[in-house]
């Protein structure tokens, strides 16, 4: 339902990975100016907390719904399928994908996240947009589902080849959608080489160009990813080439409007990360670790008689039992074989059997919380928390609980940990620490993600022409509040 109009058209910038410190440096160094004049007329938040696990398919979920895992329902970047008794991958690494069958990596990834697996008790906010009949429009990005059927495209040869072979299937999506090469609303003249790493910003930027030009959208994501894959690879504190060359295509899209100017007179924008990143100087392997288990493999006949499914994404990981007959043995055993792994810092669970208490143990000790109760967090919710305090970094004061190291820690946790999708074990990466994947994949001597340590769990949230005129507005600001925000903009109620 609208309830107004908004005076601006906006458009929803995601930097995947933006490193709030590296944006700093980048704007310091005169390498985003783009970036810069939105900051400088607008409101700037450097400490943005993202979902956990911190990984891309959550946090992007996240962005788009303004709820957690808890109720999208995407719990992580590789995850176990109880009702199919198989493992869901949505691109770790090529070499997992290789494992699990890169075709039915691609099917998940493409199709299924956004038709099975998102929630639908939830609405996107192209759903939102649409079914207020705001002009919706967005490019390459995991969650894109909206209310207009899109068919595939045969735009390009390579295109063709494609979308004749493996990809034949309509979707719902924004009104002008952009998906790689996969799906094109309209002929641009844009190439996105499949979405290839290096190639997808300017695939982007050369689309918004075009949108901007022709006045085709109210709303848009403009999807910048290609700085998460330069973090992997060189770590979060080369990011600086890496906002360079997103900022170009922010410039891009301004030029297309006549120049910064006319663009921020015309519309509001909105700039975030979905995660940071932080480095990677050791690996965890997971599967040597719990070697002495039954471990469901890549097939689905492997789940037949096995104790556990192992669920590794960078920087956290999640643990399923499969035995239900001995499920609290199964589960008991995990913890233990979990918490003596060097390079785990956290290991979380909900006590069985009715789950309304969540336990996380560390090296420093161990703590039980629960909604409800005395304690109040940065957001205002209640908490009730009993153990050691030092095994989350909880501080209290007065009636306030905090944790100055795993920002949001409570709520996230909780999130996490009560989404029906997930592992009933979860386990979150010492920094300098990653998971390695089902490919043997890691990201040593780079950078990565997905814990719910402050290294790689703050991001930038920047906005300029829509939203509060302070960041004093609110004591902690996390990816929740995006969603709500675009909504108000155009005056939708969902």
């Amino acid at each position: 339902m609208s309830t107004g109009a908004a005076s601006k058209k906006l458009v929803l910038v995601v930097i995947d990975a933006l490193k709030p410190s590296m944006l700093e440096r980048a704007i310091a160094s005169g390498r985003a100016p783009a970036l810069k004049r939105i900051s400088e007329e607008g409101v700037y938040v450097n400490d943005c907390v993202a979902s956990f696990p911190s990984v891309t398919p959550v946090c992007a979920a996240t962005i788009t719904t303004g709820v957690g895992p808890d109720q999208h329902l995407i719990p992580s970047m590789n995850w176990y399928n109880r009702e199919e008794g198989r493992y869901v991958e949505y691109g770790s690494s090529f070499s997992a994908s290789r494992q699990f069958g890169v075709l039915r990596s691609l099917t998940d990834t493409v199709y299924r996240m956004n038709a099975e697996h998102l929630s639908h008790e939830v609405s996107t906010v192209f759903e939102s947009l649409d079914d207020a009949d705001v002009r919706t429009a967005g490019t390459t990005y995991l969650i894109y589902r909206g209310r207009h059927q899109h068919e595939v495209a045969n735009e390009s040869a390579l295109a063709r080849i494609v979308t004749s072979t493996l990809f034949r299937r309509t979707i719902d999506g924004p009104k002008e959608l952009f998906y790689a090469d996969l799906y094109a609303s309209r002929r641009t003249g844009c190439r996105g080489q499949l979405g290839m790493p290096g190639i997808r910003d300017q695939h982007t930027g050369c689309v918004g160009a075009y949108l901007v030009e022709h006045d085709l959208f109210d709303f848009m994501l403009f999807s910048l990813p290609d700085n998460d894959a330069w973090s992997h690879k060189n770590g979060p504190h080369a990011q600086v080439t890496s906002i360079a060359a997103a900022d170009r295509q922010l410039e891009r899209l301004m030029h297309a409007a006549g120049g910064p100017d006319q663009f921020l007179e015309q519309y509001a924008v909105i700039v975030c990360s979905d995660h940071s990143q932080a480095p990677v100087e050791e690996r965890i392997r997971l599967d040597r670790a719990f070697a002495d288990f039954d471990v469901a493999a890549q097939s689905a006949s492997s789940a037949i008689g096995a104790e556990v499914a192992l669920s590794p994404a960078q920087r956290s990981a999640m643990i399923y039992a499969l035995d239900e007959d001995r499920s609290d043995q199964v589960i008991a055993r995990a913890i233990e074989a979990a918490c003596g792994v060097e390079g785990v810092d956290l290991v979380l669970w909900l006590d069985r059997p009715n789950g309304r208490e969540a336990v996380v143990r560390s090296s420093r000790g161990e703590l039980r919380f629960a909604p409800g109760g005395e304690l109040r967090d940065e957001r205002g919710e209640r908490w009730s928390v009993d153990g050691e305090l030092d095994a989350l970094g909880l501080r209290i004061e007065d009636d306030r609980v905090t944790s100055p190291e795993y920002p949001g820690a409570l709520w996230r946790s909780w999130s996490a940990l009560t989404c029906p999708t997930s592992g009933d074990v979860l386990l979150s990466a010492a920094p300098g620490y990653e998971f390695v994947d089902w490919g043997g994949a890691d990201h040593v001597g780079g950078g990565s993600h997905g814990s719910l340590h402050r290294s790689d769990s703050l991001g930038v949230l920047l906005w300029c022409g829509t939203g509060p005129d302070s960041r004093e507005r609110r004591e902690q600001w996390s990816l929740l509040e995006i969603a709500p925000m675009i909504r108000r903009h155009f005056g939708v109620v969902p």
